[in-house]
């Protein structure tokens, strides 16, 4: 596809679309049938669960999605890496279940999580958290819907501490007044919790060191097309598809004050 020019490319992100915003509903309806049903488990690498139905929504969105493209590449949190993705202009970035630990545990917060990346920024995405009822999707430079309305990040560079998510160590070297802060409750999902930003439930999300490209790039398009952004805590871009697909510590909010807190972490580096 490397000879594929933007004309073109617009036209197959808008086939795409179709195709994604389909087989994620389907992903997620598969995943929703068995949620809080007997399932087998185990635990890959030191300490990863995995479940038969983090298996299954895998192979439901490889086959729907790799048979309509068999030209694209392929990085999911459930299949062996295959690096010919290295060399595709478009690759499929995928988490089948984010949040299994809250999926194994009953509780409501997770989500399937769809990107398609050209070269190393998302294009398209889709993030759906059947239980709740939240059903993100973005195109590039077509803003964001949540369940078909369009939303936005919110504005200003204010600090409420209890709007923001993630771990508390982190969000507390914000707080230049000292004293102990109320944080927003913990979001198991970690795509989820950064989508919040998107749609102004949230006004800020962290993401601790060591997420994924599968954690994160369906949900670093949707809080861009919703005039917000993400980046690591020097304001530099996430770049996907790459060899090494292990991020740092990283930042969501809206465009503004995503600025104040890059500015803030630049003057007072993590240590």
């Amino acid at each position: 596809m490397a000879d594929v020019d933007a004309n073109s490319l617009e036209t197959i992100l808008t086939r795409d679309a179709a195709l994604l915003r389909d087989t994620v509903r389907e992903a997620g309806s598969l995943a929703q049938s068995m949620f809080r049903t007997a399932l087998k488990t185990w635990i890959k690498g030191a300490s990863s669960p995995v479940s038969e139905a983090d298996i299954a929504v895998n192979d439901l969105l490889e086959a729907r999605l790799r048979s309509a493209t068999p030209e694209y590449g392929w990085l999911s949190e459930e299949s062996a890496d295959d690096e010919t993705r290295l060399s595709r202009r478009l690759t499929w970035v995928v988490d089948p279940i984010d949040g299994t630990r809250n999926y194994l545990n009953g509780h409501d917060e997770w989500c399937v999580s769809v990107a398609l990346v050209e070269d190393a920024s998302p294009v398209l995405a889709a993030v759906f958290a059947p239980t709740t009822g939240e059903f993100f999707f973005a195109v590039r430079g077509q803003g964001t819907t949540l369940n078909d309305r369009p939303v936005w990040a919110t504005s200003g560079s204010g600090l409420d501490f209890s709007r923001m998510a993630g771990p508390k160590p982190m969000v507390e070297r914000l707080n230049t007044l000292g004293g102990d802060i109320k944080l927003h409750p913990r979001i198991g999902s970690l795509a989820l919790r950064l989508c919040r930003v998107a749609n102004g439930r949230l006004d800020a999300a962290f993401a601790g060191g060591n997420s994924h490209d599968w954690d994160l790039a369906a949900a670093d398009l949707i809080v861009q097309e919703a005039d917000g952004r993400m980046s690591d805590l020097s304001g530099g871009p996430i770049l996907y598809n790459r060899r090494e697909v292990t991020h740092g510590v990283l930042v969501a909010a809206g465009r503004d004050r995503h600025a104040s807190i890059v500015a803030h972490f630049r003057n007072r580096p993590l240590p």
